[in-house]
């Protein structure tokens, strides 16, 4: 059963930053200032969102001149819910604790998120940086397979 994941703005902004670096080939590395340039996203939140890659081996860097960033592996091995993780490592989403210090899920929505997030998640696994990219999800069979089963519920 895969894990639960969570779709939140950090993962949006860490997948753009990934097609940045994609789109960029692996010639030569890519500026953060470029990459935050051309996704529209903050350098400083940036730079937070690219530690997170890099602690999970998705991107490298290169520093001096010239230095920057590259993805780690070609696009088509990075899948979509290892950036995803990844953009949770610094910061990921908090809840209200007990007095135990305890996590207390709201009780009428945590098995509602949990589920959505395991259907998200078997999904995502299978799609790439590369199938993003190249625009091919529309044809993706995972992902025809979500939206056929969300077809049925509407």
């Amino acid at each position: 059963m895969p894990s639960t994941l969570t779709l939140n703005s950090r993962g949006e902004y860490a997948v753009m930053a990934m097609i940045e670096l994609a789109r960029s080939g692996s010639k030569h590395p890519l500026p953060l200032a470029d990459i935050a340039a051309n996704a529209g996203i903050s350098l400083s939140y940036l730079e937070q969102l690219i530690a997170g890659m890099r602690r999970h081996k998705l991107v490298k860097s290169y520093r001096g001149p010239g230095g920057g960033y590259l993805l780690n592996k070609s696009a088509d091995e990075i899948m979509i819910t290892d950036i995803l993780r990844a953009s949770e490592d610094n910061t990921p989403a908090k809840r209200k604790k007990t007095k135990t210090g305890k996590t207390t899920p709201c009780k009428h929505t945590h098995a509602l998120w949990e589920h959505i997030g395991k259907i998200l998640s078997a999904t995502l696994c299978e799609i790439t940086l590369h199938d993003v990219l190249h625009n091919q999800l529309e044809h993706h069979p995972h992902a025809r397979k979500l939206f056929e089963t969300m077809g049925k519920i509407a």
